[in-house]
């Protein structure tokens, strides 16, 4: 485990992270300054608080849409999958 520091919302989070994941969190933590940023200048809201519930509403948005459309794409996977093992099946019979 590697300790390390992020800053998210103007607060230090000390963390302790497993090896290779620091990348990963530093560049999640930019993000979500990012949104932070971008909802303190274009909407009437003060406290850091409410900021970040919207900043979690949003992700958590983008993650749903993200499995719907992931779902969505298993499901026409597999029905093509099953065509064409159907296929398979009728036009070329194993002989075990």
């Amino acid at each position: 485990m590697q300790k390390i520091k992020l800053t998210i919302a103007d607060r230090v989070y000390p963390l302790s992270v497993p090896e290779g994941e620091e990348a990963i969190l530093r560049e999640a933590a930019k993000s979500i300054n990012a949104m932070v940023e971008h909802f303190e200048k274009n909407y009437a809201v003060k406290d850091k608080q409410d900021v970040l519930a919207m900043c979690a509403l949003q992700v958590a948005v983008q993650a749903s849409k993200e499995t719907d459309t992931s779902s969505k794409e298993n499901t026409e996977i597999q029905k093509k999958i099953l065509y064409l093992t159907k296929y398979l099946e009728e036009h070329l019979p194993l002989n075990i």
